[in-house]
């Protein structure tokens, strides 16, 4: 809204104002506004979590080492939202779709992820929706968040060809233009990969995050790097310049969602400065739903889905030992790791808990350094 105010309005009036036009400024504007909101609000959060009695509940059957953690004021996720969606719309362009689209995928998994920790209070458990619930749920949002693409493309103000690492002549488009449009219904059979494919990115890339957090600032600290990393990637996209010389299908509209991946780097940071070992507050659900969904939609919308292995590295390897676990218990009895997920195999070997996180945070960043040198390698 101060893009709208100040730029839009006033600028005419008081040319200084001219400086709200530049995204960098703005990023970096909304990045700082986030970490101050993060760390101003941050201890009120952590007052009310407590009076309310939100507390963690540890599982019996994880490392012993984490049930003096519980209790621990949960739902922190709620803080990292407002911190992250207050400045987006602040010093973003209102008028532009994808800020709307990527706000309201962010809102809608953290509302996902709000019910699941309720239960959890509520209940007194460590469990809260059931899977099969909670993965009806995602799909619906991401579904909304396919169809909102894909009315873009009719609008031609959105691409459905997705980039190909290493590959920059290779651009498959995920609609099928082949269904004849002209027989009812049948044509919207076109648009069945797209979304399925949408569900699929989305729906993994919230459970990887929500399944990488496990240990104080683990996850809070894969995503600093990751949003750091889709800052990057979205304003390359958008930038005539650079896209052309990288090679890249430039997207003019989505290189104002640079805004909101500086307000979720800046937010991440705040919120780490309360979730650093050992922890005064944990993201719950709420946050870690509510940033996975925000990671793949904004990769969704700059069409660099199949950079998410490298940009969130560590939550796919997170998530992939969970289903490696699972798969091999019930096929073989056997297990793979000591403990999925991940992080909590290393635990097990005697890694020390700020060992685990330090090395992989470091894991993280060079994996989104390759994400980001394959730009040029292609």
């Amino acid at each position: 809204m101060l893009y709208w105010l100040l730029y839009e309005k006033l600028f005419p009036f008081f040319h200084p104002f001219r400086i709200f036009r530049y995204l960098t400024f703005r990023t970096a504007f909304a990045s700082l506004t986030a970490l101050l909101i993060a760390l101003f609000i941050g201890p009120y959060v952590i007052q009310k979590l407590r009076e309310f009695q939100i507390g963690q509940h540890i599982r019996e059957d994880g490392p012993q080492s984490h049930l003096k953690k519980s209790g621990t004021p949960t739902m922190g996720g709620v803080l990292i939202c407002i911190a992250i969606l207050l400045p987006t719309v602040l010093w973003s362009d209102p008028s532009n779709p994808f800020v709307w689209i990527t706000v309201l995928s962010t809102l809608a998994f953290g509302a996902i992820g709000f019910a699941d920790d309720y239960i959890k209070i509520v209940k007194r458990r460590s469990l809260g929706l059931t899977a099969r619930a909670k993965l009806v749920y995602q799909g619906l949002a991401a579904m909304g968040v396919a169809i909102a693409l894909v009315v873009l493309d009719e609008f031609k103000m959105f691409s459905t060809q997705i980039s190909v690492p290493f590959l920059k002549s290779l651009r498959p488009d995920m609609l099928w233009h082949a269904w004849p449009a002209t027989v009812p219904y049948l044509g919207l059979l076109a648009f069945v990969p797209f979304v399925l494919w949408v569900v699929l990115v989305l729906v993994g890339s919230s459970n990887a995050v929500n399944l990488t957090d496990g240990l104080d600032g683990l996850a809070i600290g894969c995503t600093i790097i990751a949003a750091g990393a889709l800052a990057l990637l979205t304003y390359v996209s958008g930038h005539v310049v650079f896209a052309d010389y990288l090679e890249l299908q430039r997207m003019p509209l989505v290189s104002e969602l640079t805004v909101f991946c500086g307000s979720m780097v800046g937010a991440s940071i705040g919120f780490l400065w309360y979730n650093a070992h050992p922890a005064e507050i944990f993201m719950g659900d709420v946050g870690s739903l509510a940033l996975g969904g925000a990671i793949g939609t904004v990769a969704v919308i700059i069409r660099q889905e199949l950079l998410l292995p490298f940009i969130g590295g560590i939550f796919i390897l997170e998530a992939l030992s969970v289903m490696l676990q699972v798969g091999s218990y019930k096929l073989r009895k056997k297990r793979i790791f000591k403990m999925a997920p991940l992080h909590h195999h290393f635990e097990q070997l005697g890694w020390h808990e700020s060992k685990v996180i330090a090395r992989f945070w470091i894991a993280a960043l060079v994996f989104a350094l390759f994400a980001l040198t394959t730009l040029k390698l292609r």
